[in-house]
């Protein structure tokens, strides 16, 4: 009787270790993704009354897309004092959001009413407008495709001389789909996107739809200046320098920043 129930006993242990090493096989293989932070090398001023929603630097002008009913524009500033150099107002129905140069006109979103508008960029009047079935949050180019996103996981793929969609990329870190993402900016083959409500970027390969590293720009802001401010949102690449120019909602500052590479990495998640 004893031997019999030592024998049960063992055949239970093995089975249930068996079990779970079934189970320990199904777990997703979480890969550690590189955390990146950043050291400033400048810092401009930046209307702290601009919602902003996308920015864009060329030859020392910065092109900011500014929200909010009523209040949303397109603006021209000098990068170096702040200084609005021409202004244009949205019709007070739309929510402005993401802006991108392609040629020589400039594209901006808006939010939830599924139309775009088309720029010129010599007068700053507008050219034209598209539609598109979803929200329009961030805006960049490749240079082959106009690449929006919609606050949801996806990049949705415009093509810039018909303005109609002609594809998606599915964005996820480690095997899980990426959420909020929000502005972005095309750089070397990579593109940068701020995720709403966090202070990173994350860095995603186009190809691939997985994000291959982050950056934690937490601690740009004082304690102070975050009561009056909102979420970072704002990315814009200077290829000169080879810095970044970032900022947020209702921020005092534009910060210039190089990415300081590290060694450290993270599971999934954003903390």
């Amino acid at each position: 009787m004893t031997a019999r129930l030592s024998i049960a006993s063992i055949f239970c242990l093995l089975l249930f270790a068996l079990m779970a090493g079934c189970i320990g096989d199904q777990a997703p293989n979480t890969q550690e993704i590189p955390v990146h932070s950043y050291r400033v090398v400048a810092v401009y001023p930046h209307d702290p009354e601009a919602f902003t929603q996308g920015l864009v630097y060329k030859d020392g002008v910065l092109y900011e897309g500014t929200g909010r009913y009523g209040r949303s524009k397109l603006r021209e500033t000098n990068l170096e004092t702040g200084e609005v150099i021409r202004s244009r107002s949205l019709p007070p129905q739309l929510f402005g959001e993401g802006i991108v140069l392609w040629e020589d006109r400039l594209v901006q979103l808006t939010w939830r009413s599924g139309i775009g508008l088309v720029w010129d960029l010599e007068n700053l009047t507008v050219a034209g407008t598209f539609v598109y079935p979803t929200e329009g949050w961030g805006i960049t180019s490749d240079g082959r495709d106009l690449i929006m996103s919609d606050g949801s996981s996806r990049l949705l793929l415009i093509d810039p001389e018909t303005l109609r969609l002609r594809g998606k990329i599915d964005v996820q870190s480690n095997g899980e789909p990426l959420p909020g993402l929000n502005e972005l900016e095309y750089i070397d083959g990579l593109i940068y996107a701020n995720v709403w409500k966090t202070d990173e970027i994350a860095v995603i390969s186009p190809e691939r739809g997985e994000v291959v590293a982050w950056i934690d720009l937490s601690g740009l802001l004082t304690e102070e200046e975050r009561l009056s401010s909102d979420f970072l949102n704002g990315i814009a690449y200077d290829p000169e320098s080879e810095r970044l120019l970032v900022t947020g909602k209702l921020w005092p500052k534009v910060f210039g920043i190089e990415i300081v590479k590290s060694e450290g990495s993270r599971p999934f998640g954003i903390s």
